[in-house]
């Protein structure tokens, strides 16, 4: 097509006649929409009794008393990142901060499992080389014989995870003593998708803001400064309060149950 015919001179920038913005539409508004942004989110079913039947069961336990024969404790677990520096950073100093490299080296990952009492104000941090069923059950045996060797049952609140099950204390001690932590164990399982309702969460939260979120580059300095981290905050005795009960769940998440239709007579 000639440029000129349409709508600019044949040598040099076309013109665009008034009421028009380039080539949109006349009167046309800017798109608000941004095609290439995407929001990762954890997106809960509706209506969803099995969601809500593990919802409330966590809620539940959430509203029993203290209770040091049978304690309320919630288990999670996160991986860290070792880094290692290439180049020296340079020190703090009196008007400029401390300056790191953007280059790193990566030193492999290291895996936490996290416990926290929260009505006790209580936690510990087991760091491990692997997430495996063998590393979960001997996390599990520590917490039952050496954390609560008199407690009567431990309340366990923890995720849907493929190693968070009996089954894993039976591949790696034998029947008898995988059956003796079973016996002092009472598992509480959040929904899925619904990592939130378990509040180690919120300890692997802190402790990543107030001891993680720096360089470490090696798996003992990791479990050192844990281990210090640990100390601080249990002796402080911090708690966790927490105000999602059962009755605010089915006020403020009422589409995640389900709709009863009492009209259908019973079979």
């Amino acid at each position: 097509m000639d440029r000129a015919f349409a709508g600019g001179s044949a040598g040099g920038a076309g013109i665009c006649r008034p009421g028009f913005a380039g080539n949109r539409a006349p009167s046309a508004k800017k798109n608000d929409l941004k095609l290439w942004q995407v929001k990762t989110w954890c997106i809960p079913p509706t209506a969803n009794a099995d969601f809500v039947y593990h919802m409330e069961d966590v809620l539940r336990v959430y509203q029993l008393p203290y209770d040091h024969r049978a304690p309320v404790v919630c288990m999670d677990e996160a991986s860290k990142q070792l880094i290692g520096e290439v180049t020296a950073p340079l020190p703090l100093r009196a008007g400029r901060v401390t300056c790191e490299d953007y280059e790193y080296e990566r030193k492999g990952v290291c895996n936490q499992f996290m416990c926290c009492e929260p009505l006790r104000g209580w936690r510990h941090v087991r760091v491990t080389a692997r997430r495996t069923k063998r590393d979960w059950a001997e996390c599990i045996r520590e917490l039952v014989n050496v954390h609560y060797p008199q407690a009567t049952r431990i309340r366990l609140v923890l995720d849907h995870l493929n190693t968070h099950t009996g089954a894993s204390l039976y591949e790696t001690f034998p029947p008898k003593e995988a059956r003796r932590l079973l016996d002092r164990l009472e598992f509480h399982y959040t929904p899925k998708h619904a990592s939130w309702l378990n509040m180690a969460e919120i300890e692997i939260g802190v402790l990543q803001s107030q001891c993680l979120d720096r360089r470490l580059d090696n798996a003992d300095w990791l479990r050192s400064e844990i281990r210090a981290w640990e100390e601080r905050r249990n002796k402080r005795q911090v708690k966790i309060h927490w105000s999602f009960t059962i009755a605010v769940a089915r006020h403020k998440l009422k589409k995640l149950y389900p709709v009863i239709d009492n009209s259908k007579p019973p079979l």
